[in-house]
């Protein structure tokens, strides 16, 4: 299929068409996007493409979960439209060489543990709405940062569509969706729920009263250091507008946010709370 062709096809009959970009490894936490572009749009496309531009030279490209033909089940299960799945020399044949950055919150949390991933999002998600142009793009606000500076690049550069953010999808214990999880060993499993469980301790301390910056991170971190195996990368507690940090009182909406290591997983999360 011409995606092109296909979209203009759409376009032509005045349809609206959403799109949910992701890396493949299908779980419910996908399909629940489907679904709310389903809700919005009159077509919906999907893409599958692991981005190797923001993959580190120490991290999973290699090991990152693939397993296209029962994402492909899933997908005419959850009827989708249309399937978009590039390869490596599709998105970046033979002399690429520009890419996007975010100066402004590229070097913070994820970026800062990452160097150079966000460039990578960036980059390939501007790529793929040019090659889609939907109308609306639909992500998770499990990659909360990820959603940030997205949404930022839509806004600043002036994309003709909108941009939503979707709740993140968790398992019956609390532990956030994502295809990584399929690597975590049993006891691996049965563990990692508890960076949910440290999040939750602080946006419930906060509704009893407690504001103070630093005694909500030392609540998450006494929990997580009773738990073994974990190695934390980072816990913070920013604003949920533009992920300004907080100096030392917690005064308006606030998300909490965290990477944490489990064996040879890096896992995130985060969780809002606070004044909306």
């Amino acid at each position: 299929m011409d995606l092109r062709a296909q979209t203009l096809e759409w376009r032509l009959k005045s349809e609206k068409i959403g799109f949910v970009p992701t890396m493949g490894a299908l779980h419910a936490g996908h399909v629940s996007l489907i679904e709310a572009a389903k809700k919005k749009a009159d077509r919906v496309v999907v893409s599958i493409f692991v981005n190797p531009l923001q993959f580190g030279p120490k991290e999973d490209f290699g090991s990152y979960p693939r397993m296209l033909a029962a994402d492909i089940e899933k997908l005419d299960a959850a009827g989708v439209d249309a399937l978009f799945a590039p390869i490596a020399a599709d998105m970046y044949p033979e002399g690429f060489q520009t890419s996007l950055t975010n100066n402004a919150i590229n070097n913070i949390l994820d970026g800062r543990s990452r160097p150079g991933h966000f460039d990578g999002v960036l980059t390939v998600v501007s790529k793929l709405f040019n090659l889609v142009q939907p109308d609306f793009a639909f992500f998770g606000k499990k990659d909360y940062q990820q959603l940030a500076v997205i949404t930022n690049m839509v806004r600043d550069l002036a994309f003709p569509l909108e941009i939503i953010g979707c709740p993140t999808a968790r398992d019956p214990d609390g532990l956030a969706m994502s295809s990584r999880n399929l690597r975590l060993t049993p006891e691996e499993r049965t563990l990692a729920p508890h960076i949910y469980k440290g999040l939750r301790l602080i946006a419930d301390a906060h509704a009893a009263g407690e504001k103070d910056h630093a005694q909500l991170i030392d609540i998450f971190r006494a929990h997580l250091s009773q738990v073994k195996d974990f190695r934390l990368d980072y816990i913070e507690i920013r604003a949920q507008d533009r992920l300004m940090d907080f100096d030392k009182v917690v005064d308006r909406a606030a998300v909490a946010l965290v990477a944490a290591h489990l064996g040879s997983v890096r896992l995130i999360d985060n969780l809002e709370f606070g004044a909306q």
